[in-house]
């Protein structure tokens, strides 16, 4: 039996958590000798040994040292590792999941002529001070073959010039990750959340918000954290934030005095992720994962963005809009008025269809065995290129 080589590039605990049941279906298939490559972006046993634990994630078969101070640095190691790991295996194809400084590593992948598999593309909140937007815009136009979530991602995947022959729609992977994570877990979930789990951490049960926010364009930007931080003083109860080791770092640099009302914590595995979450009042948060989970298990939330590729939050009004840029305009009493309205309702989860997981892995699984992997081919490029492929024209 002819063995195909998929490359699997993961590097954050989000991307780990999106990716993991997608794994499980590819490893189903015996005719696929599926590599896990771990970049290093997230390096920390609570950024990453836990979730593989807990995820039941299979050690990588091979990780890089992607770590960095900067963006740039993070991201130009990711493309100097992968180079040679991926020149060495030769595999028939890479995929990458999202919008991270790993996933910029698909330009190795593109300058050794590897197809390039991209999940989770053609989403876009059009915000171009995000670092998220530029790689996953970078991504997309380098992929062979793209997998989104619904029509409406597709078309302004087409409105930017990509061709809509490689974008595959399928289900949310989404929905599947909290059916098996959360849903079918909840009994022994709801064991775990004792009076004690909540008072350890100086909580009292379903009377505080669980927060998280980590985005470059909230954190870094002075004004907009300060901003941040005043809504989170004016919040009637407690405020439970997980922050990243970079957030601290910020905090710490800034010599900025927190609000009596914030605990602050280190990052945390997924299942106390998810009772945090499913026992909070409401969630606060500059995270697209946490806000559509959160949209999905039907909790308010509060959404630290000035723009969003999940703008279904908003339609269906699970979400409650905070620009800290614009902070005289989103009041801390007009957020949390508003948040108040929405406690008391409920909805219908907007993003479609489950088995989202099980769709990708087979359509990859089914290409690799068809040799249907390449993108960009010019007989099927559906811009007008024949110009540039033509004749010289000269006779002799």
């Amino acid at each position: 039996m002819k063995k195909h080589k998929l490359a699997f590039v993961l590097g954050t605990r989000a991307e780990l958590i999106r990716a993991v049941l997608i794994l499980e279906h590819l490893q189903k298939a015996k005719d696929v000798d599926l590599i896990l490559i771990w970049s290093g972006q997230h390096y920390s046993d609570n950024l990453k040994g836990v979730f593989f634990k807990e995820l039941h994630v299979k050690k990588p078969d091979i990780e890089l040292d992607c770590k960095g101070e900067t963006d740039a640095e993070v991201a130009s190691k990711a493309i100097a590792s992968l180079y040679p790991v991926l020149h060495k295996i030769k595999p028939d194809a890479v995929v990458f999941l999202g919008d991270t400084n790993t996933v910029v590593g698909c330009i190795a992948a593109a300058q050794l002529n590897i197809p390039i598999l991209h999940i989770e593309g053609c989403w876009h909140s059009y915000d171009w001070r995000l670092p998220e937007e530029k790689y996953r815009t970078l991504a997309d136009h380098l992929a062979d073959v793209i997998y989104t979530y619904a029509q409406g991602y597709k078309d302004q995947g087409i409105a930017e010039g990509l061709n809509p022959k490689y974008i595959v729609v399928t289900g949310h992977p989404g929905i599947d990750i909290l059916e098996r994570f959360y849903f079918s877990k909840k009994v022994k979930l709801e064991k775990m959340a004792t009076e004690e789990f909540f008072a350890k951490r100086g909580l009292q049960k379903n009377n505080y918000y669980f927060m998280t926010c980590h985005r470059r364009e909230n954190v870094h930007i002075q004004k907009s954290f300060l901003a941040i931080l005043n809504l989170i003083e004016h919040a009637k109860h407690t405020v439970y934030f997980a922050a990243s080791y970079r957030t601290q770092a910020v905090i710490k640099e800034m010599k900025q005095k927190l609000p009596k009302n914030l605990i602050m914590t280190d990052p945390i595995g997924y299942e106390k992720i998810l009772i945090l979450m499913t026992h909070a009042k409401a969630i606060i948060t500059d995270s697209g994962t946490v806000n559509e989970e959160a949209c999905i298990l039907n909790i308010p939330c509060i959404n630290i963005r000035k723009a969003t590729e999940r703008p279904q939050v908003y339609d269906i009004r699970s979400a409650v809009k905070f620009d800290p840029d614009k902070s005289e305009k989103y009041t801390p009493e007009i957020i949390f008025k508003k948040l108040e309205k929405i406690t008391v309702t409920k909805w219908h989860q907007p993003f479609g269809s489950r088995n989202g997981t099980q769709e990708i892995a087979e359509d990859i699984v089914k290409r690799l065995r068809e040799n249907r992997l390449r993108g960009h081919l010019p007989e099927d490029n559906h811009l007008p290129i024949q110009h540039s492929f033509m004749e010289d024209g000269i006779k002799i």
